[in-house]
């Protein structure tokens, strides 16, 4: 049966986000933009009321929430408030999610129980190379086994908190003629001396949040770092990662658009030219009534892809249909909201400038628009 309707639960969840969005991230979302930093005040707040941990296992001392649809309205509605923020926060849930598809519960317990304490920190999910992107099988991160340890050397890129998290999940082959075979996932504690940071990237947007190299460099870890242990291949861990991170990207991609357009409106309806309201203009509002119906597309698409997920269904099609919609969707309205504003949205001043800088990262991580494009394309054909 075909429901559009939300939960008292995640109703609930989404005002307490739109809350925080609205009172805590927009307020400060063009300053820390500016500064190129995480606002750390910010962060705390939405560590003291459950935001960031909200998805990881009660028995952990998370909320216990475990629908990925849910976590698609939550993350919509912090996408709305700040890309930026949003991606701190986010990155650390990419860290938890090859820990709870591979990890032991032993492995769970030393790992997500640290982020549930008073204080908010962060993790890091460190896969991308500069080699090695969509490409998951051309790692070259290095795990060579010495004794009761592992010793990583290589390097990682465009790794969001990378260098300061908490914990680094790191994706490493054991042996690269075995292609995917040889595939690891193993958890890098912060203090260890054998990672280090990199150069910190000067994005062009989602500036609020931290990026940079991880740099391994004889990085010995304990044995029982590796997940799942020495026979477990850690290749299904990172597709089943970005598989089910995808919908969360996309719900992003639409919170960023649904904040352009809802901005575009009004200042449609409040700027006159001509003797009235531009929105009143039919080249404004076929923008706008475009703008509408993508997102609300966009959504949708994210939702369905959610819920077979939540649902134990095959969605590796849908869920890269909805990335691909949503990030183009977003690229699009927050284009067309600079353009409706005119010079002023070309300025600094006002934030559609700067949801347009947001926007385009969507296309790229978490597989580009062309990845999604092949995926689906390869799923549609099939083997011929």
């Amino acid at each position: 049966m075909v429901d559009f309707e939300l939960t008292e639960e995640q109703l609930l969840l989404q005002k307490t986000a739109h809350e925080f969005a609205e009172k805590e991230m927009r307020p400060i979302a063009l300053e820390y933009d500016k500064k190129g930093a995480i606002p750390w005040p910010v962060v705390q707040r939405a560590h003291d009321i459950g935001l960031d941990t909200a998805f990881l296992p009660e028995k952990y001392g998370g909320g216990g929430i475990t629908s990925t649809l849910t976590h698609c309205v939550v993350n919509e509605e912090l996408n709305w408030g700040c890309a930026g923020i949003a991606t701190g926060l986010i990155g650390a849930g990419l860290a938890y999610l090859p820990i709870i598809h591979m990890g032991t519960d032993a492995q769970q317990e030393r790992f997500l129980r640290r982020f549930t304490g008073k204080e908010a920190k962060l993790g890091a999910l460190c896969l991308t190379e500069p080699d090695a992107g969509s490409d998951v099988k051309n790692l070259s991160t290095s795990a060579k086994r010495d004794g009761d340890e592992w010793v990583l050397n290589g390097t990682k890129r465009f790794i969001t908190n990378g260098g300061i998290a908490e914990l680094h999940v790191v994706f490493a082959t054991t042996d690269r003629s075995l292609g995917y075979v040889g595939i690891r996932g193993f958890g890098v504690e912060k203090g260890n001396t054998g990672l280090r940071q990199g150069k910190v990237e000067d994005k062009m947007g989602v500036r609020a949040s931290h990026t940079a190299e991880v740099i391994l460099e004889d990085c010995r870890i304990p044995a029982e770092n590796m997940l799942g242990g020495d026979d477990r291949t850690a290749f299904y861990g990172a597709m089943k990662t970005l598989e089910s991170s995808r919908p969360l990207v996309a719900a992003g991609a639409v919170g960023i658009a649904r904040a352009a357009y809802e901005y575009a409106l009004d200042y449609s309806r409040k700027r006159h030219a001509f003797g009235s309201p531009i929105a009143k203009k039919q080249a404004i509002a076929f923008m706008l009534a475009d703008m509408k119906t993508r997102i609300e597309a966009a959504r949708l698409l994210t939702w369905r892809a959610a819920w077979m997920l939540d649902h134990g269904m095959p969605m590796n099609k849908e869920a890269s249909m909805a990335k691909l919609m949503a990030a183009d969707t977003a690229m699009d309205v927050t284009t067309d909201a600079v353009q409706i504003l005119g010079g002023t949205g070309y300025m600094r001043d006002e934030p559609v400038e700067k949801w347009m800088r947001d926007a385009k990262v969507f296309q790229i991580w978490e597989g580009t628009s062309q990845i999604q494009r092949l995926v689906i394309s390869r799923e549609e054909i099939g083997e011929l």
